[in-house]
């Protein structure tokens, strides 16, 4: 069950003879094909193919501009190179504790070193019926921001010899083979996309404790299906980044007089009269629900990042990244 279709809408003629623009991939309502079935998948997947040469270009090259100049990310773990001293905590082993540095004060210290294992990065991205959209033509559309981000991250993680896994609704996903991990992880996506997915968000059991899992949606699911996802990862030692994409008509309603809104997933239509009037409403509600979001998520240990598609992806993805290089 996805979230409300006046937030995933395409917009058409409304009554009063005002025209908002219609996405590329909208239809009219008697030739409208359900996201969902395979014809529309097909032309989905057929779509997010030809784009993706230019996505991946995109993706290495902002990823070549994140990582030029950045500080090396610490991280405690089992390597050889001294990080720090901490405090002993309360239960620890006592193999753990530095002794010497211990008797030069009244408190227990332990020395840790920096990771030199590689983490393991989990990608899950959000490929369903709404992600397929943008307000305006010169923008990109939801799932294009989604896959760029996701590719520019991977390319940024695999330089600092992280292991990266992709994940379907239904479990791990296997890379094909030749071709550059971009490529490889490129056309798993596209397959994906011509793939019906049962789950709105992937299940938490198929997750490897402990791992990273990089989480890229327009977050319309059922908000208790989130939760559940968060907590379960919070129980299991997995480790959340949840990367929102929003259209800025998401989370502005800018439209004026009669609409109607059509969905992108199979929701009847809504038709509002004098929408302009709903606007303050409406933000309050979208910027409620970012908070409330957010709020679960840090609260368990995870994190949330916004990404709005008319922005710059790079300080997203900076500002991801050195979230994802922080201690687990």
């Amino acid at each position: 069950m996805r979230g409300p279709s006046f937030l995933t809408a395409a917009f058409r003629r409304n009554k009063a003879g005002t025209t908002t623009r219609a996405p590329h991939f909208a239809t009219q309502a008697d030739e409208s094909v359900a996201i969902g079935q395979p014809s529309a998948l097909t032309q989905q997947a057929q779509a997010l193919a030809a784009r993706m040469p230019d996505l991946i270009v995109q993706a290495n090259r902002t990823a070549a501009t994140l990582t030029a100049g950045q500080h090396p990310q610490h991280r405690a773990g089992w390597g050889d190179t001294f990080w720090q001293y901490r405090p002993a905590q309360p239960g620890e082993p006592a193999a753990h504790i530095d002794w010497r540095q211990s008797a030069r004060s009244t408190h227990a210290y332990v020395r840790e070193t920096e990771a030199e294992s590689a983490q393991t990065i989990l990608l899950w991205c959000d490929l369903s019926g709404s992600m397929n959209w943008q307000s305006r033509t010169n923008i990109p559309t939801k799932l294009e921001s989604a896959i760029l981000l996701t590719l520019a991250m991977t390319a940024a993680l695999a330089r600092g010899g992280e292991r990266i896994r992709l994940l379907s609704s239904s479990g791990m996903v296997h890379l094909p083979a030749g071709g550059s991990l971009l490529e490889r992880l490129a056309l798993a996506l596209v397959f994906q996309a011509s793939t019906p997915q049962k789950n709105a968000l992937p299940a938490a059991a198929a997750l490897p404790r402990h791992a990273h899992l990089l989480l890229t949606s327009d977050l319309l699911c059922e908000t208790e299906a989130l939760r559940g996802l968060l907590h379960q990862c919070a129980a299991r030692g997995v480790r959340m980044h949840v990367l929102h994409i929003a259209d800025p008509a998401e989370l502005s309603l800018p439209y004026e007089g009669r609409i109607e809104f059509t969905g992108l997933e199979g929701e009847h239509p809504i038709e509002l009269p004098h929408v302009q009037t709903l606007r303050a409403d409406y933000t309050h509600l979208a910027s409620a629900r970012s908070s409330q979001i957010e709020h679960m998520a840090v609260s368990l240990g995870h994190d949330y990042l916004c990404h709005v598609t008319d922005t710059p992806a790079t300080p997203t993805l900076l500002a991801l990244h050195n979230l994802m290089g922080r201690r687990v």
